[in-house]
């Protein structure tokens, strides 16, 4: 279960503020190039309102959120995938990341030079995902070297497993050569398999995030018209923000001073909040709740999970001796406000090995070890 997420785009898009608002652990921030080298990791709780209202029925003495990572990665150029800008290494940081987040600037400001001389949101998209793309070519074409000697392998498992990636590597190189990126083609859930291990840059769901003017929040302007067109046929998903904007609430010291700044300047929410969450659900990830007078938690599981793989979660021992999970819904706990009176209605379950959690559920495992 991979939790993160990798913060790609050109150089002075606004990848390193925005990291350091997500954050609040400040990324070196200057207007030049390659400013971030070494990838800055931190990690994020995950907004959730379910998790404080269950707090008003339970009271705990701790409320844990749910986190997730994000990676800022150090700015690509044309070239990348040759090495230019120190470009291997940095490529080589993307392919250890769940999913993409790729910041594109959206804004003009003549005092923040931009690597190009222009700002053209759908030019630095295609600066990045030829790159990538060629960074991936260069895997595939390494894979159909290797496949030559495994295709005369004696092992019969080694050959036929050759034999059914051999197609697969064709069509990636066809993408590949094209630009485009290895998600574009339609592979089944079996194909995927085949070449899960080639760790594709490519092949990982993307978000395009818009950073933005503070004038252009309320009206979108026309380049982040041309890059939610662009998302639409690459099949991503869009945020808007403005990274200028998020820095300054995230420099505010408590919730109060941050709710007030958001309703002066016209917002229900932080973008940083929605983006966290686009992350979040990017990674296919989903949460359960432990709710107790010691502490509230949320868990972060893969979607489709049984209860004793999202056991594992809090310990391997959850997993290995689990043998029943009470269970519960958080939407039912706010309806009828105790769990006294779930259980009178009958809402509360006991579930076995093959019971599929679902996000929102309240569990209490029941495991011997």
């Amino acid at each position: 279960m991979q939790l993160n997420c990798g913060i790609v785009g050109l150089p002075n898009v606004g990848k390193s503020t925005l990291f350091s608002a997500l954050t609040s652990a400040p990324a070196e921030a200057a207007n030049y190039p390659f400013c971030t080298i070494e990838p800055n990791v931190g990690m994020v709780s995950v907004p959730d309102s379910r998790l404080h209202k269950i707090t008003g029925f339970v009271n705990p003495k701790k409320v844990i959120p749910a986190v997730v990572e994000f990676v800022d990665i150090a700015g690509l150029v044309k070239g990348a995938s040759k090495g230019e800008g120190l470009g291997n290494k940095f490529l080589g940081h993307i392919r250890q990341v769940g999913a993409i987040i790729h910041v594109v600037r959206c804004f003009d400001d003549s005092n923040v030079v931009h690597v190009d001389g222009k700002v053209d949101p759908l030019s630095d998209i295609e600066t990045i995902s030829i790159e990538l793309a060629f960074a991936d070519l260069e895997t595939v074409q390494k894979r159909q070297e290797n496949l030559v000697k495994l295709l005369k392998s004696q092992d019969k498992a080694v050959k036929d497993k050759a034999k059914a990636v051999e197609p697969i590597l064709v069509e990636l190189v066809e993408v590949l050569e094209n630009g485009k990126p290895a998600r574009s083609l339609e592979l089944d859930d079996t194909q995927k398999e085949l070449v899960r291990d080639l760790h594709l840059i490519t092949m990982k769901k993307q978000l395009y995030c818009c950073n933005v003017g503070e004038d252009d929040l309320e009206a979108e302007n026309g380049y982040v018209a041309k890059v939610r067109e662009f998302a639409q046929a690459d099949g991503s998903g869009v945020v808007v923000i403005c990274g200028k904007l998020e820095a300054e609430i995230s420099d505010l010291d408590s919730l109060e001073e941050k709710a007030e700044f958001l309703e002066a300047a016209g917002l229900e929410e932080s973008g940083l909040d929605k983006l966290i969450r686009k992350g979040y659900e990017m990674l296919g990830l989903k949460t359960y709740f432990t709710a107790g007078e010691q502490e509230v938690r949320a868990w972060t599981f893969p979607a489709g999970a049984k209860a004793p793989q999202a056991a594992g979660v809090i310990h391997t021992d959850f997993e290995r001796g689990f043998i029943k999970a009470e269970a519960y819904h958080c939407e039912d706990l706010f309806e009828l406000e105790s769990e006294q009176k779930l259980k009178e209605a009958g809402r509360l379950r006991i579930e076995g090995k093959e019971y599929t959690v679902l996000d929102g559920d309240i569990l209490h495992f029941r495991f011997n070890v």
